[in-house]
């Protein structure tokens, strides 16, 4: 499987890989590279994971300008694509249109030996794509459904295609999936069991979102949505912090009810239920990973008495933090 990322008018190469065949054979070695991406335009990082089956990349890009790049690559793959952050366009000669992702946006894509160009506008990039095998994503397609039958039936005739013609919206539990997959510090066989789960239990979102095909009309417009998405990158950035829905809503440039409302549409929960879970997942990490005592991870995560604290976790881990950190070390 060989891959190459070039600009069309200079023929300046950004990546080109010959891929080994792990992603098809039944080999259960696992291999990981990270790629520094420096260029006029911009610059990040790409890291690539790859086994039998499966290869997931996902990276973070900052660009000064759009960039026009084309793409080439030989192989089939089924692609569950997830835009995070930015905008992508991507133009072949294999699809019918063009296909357009926003922030936010996911959805399936059967490519079939691509070939065309693919315009990033920034001014930062954030996704993950998980490419898989087709035999091997087709053990989890449903039968009995439409739209599972004509995906399927393009796979098996090498035509290439969305699951969806119409891209779905990356919900709070995607998230969660996706964030876990990124910050994976499992390491051999461990790691490939690990990443394969969460890869089968992220498709299976998918595959919901798009079986039950629940597409309201958008409540927000595409101004406000980039507010919500700010508010929601704030929190992530400032777990340690306290911010009313006031401030929150002030601080990137609208209201309350827009804000409750928008971050209940585009992520499926609340404002304060996300900041939470996300305040969690980070001590359930610095407990795991660091020798961090109980009233400094209270601190880092925003809480200045260790009780409340502790019972927050306890809600959303079903054990007090002292117990969970006495167990890792036992």
């Amino acid at each position: 499987m060989i891959v190459s990322l070039h600009n069309g008018s200079t023929k300046q190469i950004f990546i080109e890989k010959e891929y080994p065949d792990t992603y098809f054979n039944n080999n259960d070695k696992i291999m990981e590279c990270v790629t520094d991406l420096k260029s006029p335009y911009g610059s990040g990082k790409y890291h690539e994971i790859c086994f039998k089956n499966v290869h997931i990349g996902f990276g973070t890009v900052a660009l000064r300008n759009k960039v026009l790049l084309h793409l080439e690559s030989d192989s089939d793959s089924v692609e569950m694509h997830f835009t995070l952050k930015g905008k992508t366009t991507a133009v072949s000669g294999n699809f019918h249109k063009t296909v357009h992702f926003d922030n936010a946006q996911h959805n399936i894509i059967y490519a079939h030996q691509m070939c065309g160009s693919m315009e990033f506008e920034g001014p930062e990039m954030q996704f993950l794509e998980i490419n898989l095998s087709p035999h091997f994503f087709k053990r989890f397609l449903p039968d009995h459904s439409e739209i599972f039958n004509t995906f399927r039936n393009s796979i098996e005739k090498q035509r290439s295609c969305l699951i969806h013609p119409e891209h779905h919206r990356i919900s709070f539990e995607m998230y969660r999936i996706l964030n876990d997959i990124i910050n994976c510090s499992r390491t051999g066989i461990f790691k490939k069991i690990f990443l394969e789960a969460k890869i089968i239990e992220l498709l299976l979102l998918q595959l919901e979102q798009f079986f039950k095909n629940e597409r309201p009309k958008p409540f927000l417009s595409g101004k406000d949505q980039d507010k919500i998405y700010a508010v929601r990158d704030y929190l992530v950035q400032n777990i340690d912090q306290y911010r009313s829905l006031t401030d929150l809503a002030h601080q990137v440039g609208t209201n309350e009810f827009t804000l409750k409302k928008g971050f209940k549409e585009i992520f499926g929960t609340t404002v304060f239920n996300f900041w939470n879970t996300i305040k969690m997942e980070q001590a359930k990490k610095m407990l795991l990973h660091t020798d961090l005592n109980i009233s400094e991870i209270s601190e880092l995560t925003g809480y200045k008495n260790p009780r409340h604290f502790s019972a927050a976790f306890k809600r959303q881990y079903h054990v007090i933090p002292s117990k969970f950190k006495n167990n890792r070390l036992t």
